[in-house]
């Protein structure tokens, strides 16, 4: 609309330049594509084997803003399209001369148990190669613990508040496979099943697979493969990496995931799972020496959580880099929700089978 109407108008029409044109269009263009990755939808892919079978390794996704509402730049100063490192030169994409605090507009709901969510990887927040949380990793895993819940992990499954949480249909852990003659079985078998043979020798594959496994000829055993109860694990720490938690990835527990509001009480154990949500998440203080705990210069026997938390693991349960071993996500870590396959295109497939059609425009359960 012409809002100077009352002049009298310039009936000569100067033409855009072409170059004009173009500039014109592609700054239209990267607005209207930075407001839409930012406020409503954004493809990501899947770069590890973490959430298989529910995920493949080279799923393309999109992953919805609106569902837990968007989270509004915490570093707006960025080249667009670049996450955190520019490509080919490889230096830093974005600039900290200006920093907004953590706002999230509303969204449709809350992240729920189940989810498939992606967010910023936490561990990042006091590693050597620290970035602000919206320019850090992104991760993508199932949401199996909400704000306040208590969590344990028994023999591989998952517990909530006392009750064993559903399990995804295509969650897969590892198995020891036995045949009658001591022998390997039939290789055709791995590729209709979906087996993935390890490095280790360990067979992965769903609960359903292992189930039909057992009914073929030859098949003397299939067994799932599960560390007891008070085994340490032997290759890599665990959170809270201490000797007053003897877990492992398969049993583990329990913990009570902080809520925004929840005042827990400290002592000299519970602090060690505590201590990294309230001193880096949340920016306090914190020093423990012997029983005494002080929170900014200050003794304390309890905290009061700001933020809510969430418990992320990966479908791939033996193969997956969780928070079984860093711990909690806190809620400004929280990227989206992710809803639907719109391409899967498998490396190692023949020429014609490089994208898999069957998981074209699939919802995520």
């Amino acid at each position: 609309m012409n809002w100077r109407f009352w002049k009298k108008r310039n009936t000569k029409k100067t033409k855009k330049s072409a170059a004009r044109e173009w500039t014109d269009a592609i700054i239209f263009a990267v607005i209207a594509a930075t407001l839409i990755r930012t406020l409503f939808i954004e493809a990501y892919t899947i770069p590890t084997p973490s959430m298989e079978r529910s995920l493949l390794v080279g799923d393309f996704l999109f992953v919805s803003k609106v569902n837990y509402g968007p989270r509004m730049p915490m570093t707006p100063l960025a080249f667009p399209f670049a996450h955190h490192t520019m490509p080919v030169i490889g230096t830093k994409a974005y600039s900290e001369l200006i920093k907004l605090p953590y706002y999230r507009l509303p969204g449709f709901q809350d992240v729920k148990r189940g989810d498939v969510v992606v967010f910023n990887y936490p561990i990042e927040a006091d590693s050597p190669y620290y970035r602000p949380v919206d320019k850090r990793e992104n991760y993508i895993k199932r949401c199996q613990g909400e704000p306040g819940d208590t969590l344990s992990v028994i023999d591989a499954q998952v517990f909530i508040n006392g009750k064993a949480a559903e399990n995804p249909p295509e969650a897969q852990t590892d198995y020891v496979v036995t045949t009658d003659d001591g022998g390997p079985f039939n290789p055709k078998i791995i590729d209709e099943l979906n087996i993935t043979v390890k490095e280790n020798g360990y067979l992965a594959m769903t609960a359903a697979s292992a189930k039909k496994l057992r009914g073929y000829t030859g098949i003397k055993s299939v067994s799932e493969v599960i560390a007891p109860k008070g085994l340490v694990e032997p290759y890599y720490t665990l959170f809270p990496d201490d000797n007053n938690f003897p877990w492992n990835a398969d049993n583990y527990g329990p913990v009570i995931i902080p809520k925004k509001g929840w005042t827990v009480k400290l002592d000299s154990t519970n602090i060690l799972i505590y201590q990294r949500a309230i001193a880096v998440y949340e920016n306090n203080q914190v020093q423990v020496t012997g029983n005494q705990i002080t929170i900014n210069g200050k003794k304390a026997d309890t905290y009061t959580f700001k933020m809510n938390y969430y418990w992320m693991m990966g479908d791939n349960r033996h193969d997956s880099a969780d928070s079984r071993y860093w711990g909690f996500v806190p809620e400004d870590h929280i990227v989206g929700k992710a809803l639907f396959i719109w391409m899967s295109w498998d490396t190692n497939g023949s020429f014609f089978n490089k994208i898999r059609w069957s998981r074209l425009f699939q919802g995520i359960d």
